[in-house]
């Protein structure tokens, strides 16, 4: 699986996407880290470059496009960019492809294979919802990371959690500890 990391607020979701998809046996994690990215992550967790290279199997520079995940020749289950900027979609829903991470999403969407944007910005503009509308016309699924509250979500880390395990579920992995809604039977609703 390709997870890409943009310079978005939310660091938080990457990390705790990575850690959760780590948890996933079967998952090998190629992981591609916007310049903008790993500010942020700083800016926001204190971390580094070399914090990062624990919670993927490989990761490429943002500006490697001779690097295999630009080729549709190169099998993955599928992408997420978490978060994904609001340029990021821009360049998805546009077809620009000029690095790794909107190459890597070029090449997912042309051969078919589930792209997952957590895409973090608010209020939306009309060009978001726009881009939003032609990515997910393309092939994309937009999900802005929005807590499930009936999770019983009490800390960032959680809500990050909650989140990191529903994307698993749209790239067709289970997280063994996902909470799932049970309905209101227990509530006698």
């Amino acid at each position: 699986m390709i997870v890409a990391v943009t310079g978005a607020s939310g660091a938080i979701l990457a990390e705790r996407f990575l850690l959760r998809a780590r948890e996933v046996a079967e998952i090998e994690l190629h992981l591609i880290l916007s310049p903008a990215a790993l500010l942020t992550a700083q800016l926001e967790l204190g971390k580094k470059r070399r914090d990062w290279t624990t919670l993927a199997d490989t990761i490429y520079r943002h500006d490697d496009l001779a690097a295999p995940l630009a080729s549709g020749s190169f099998p993955t289950a599928g992408m997420v960019i978490i978060p994904c900027s609001m340029k990021t979609l821009a360049a998805v829903a546009h077809g620009f492809s000029d690095n790794l991470i909107t190459r890597a999403a070029e090449v997912t969407l042309k051969e078919r294979r589930r792209l997952v944007l957590a895409v973090r910005e608010t209020p939306l503009s009309l060009v978001h919802l726009r881009n939003m509308m032609l990515a997910t016309e393309a092939g994309a699924v937009v999900m802005p990371p929005v807590p499930a509250f009936y999770a019983g979500v009490t800390t960032i880390e959680a809500a990050a959690d909650q989140f990191a395990c529903r994307v698993l579920d749209l790239l067709g992995w289970s997280h063994p500890n996902a909470v799932r809604w049970s309905g209101g039977d227990e509530l006698g609703v």
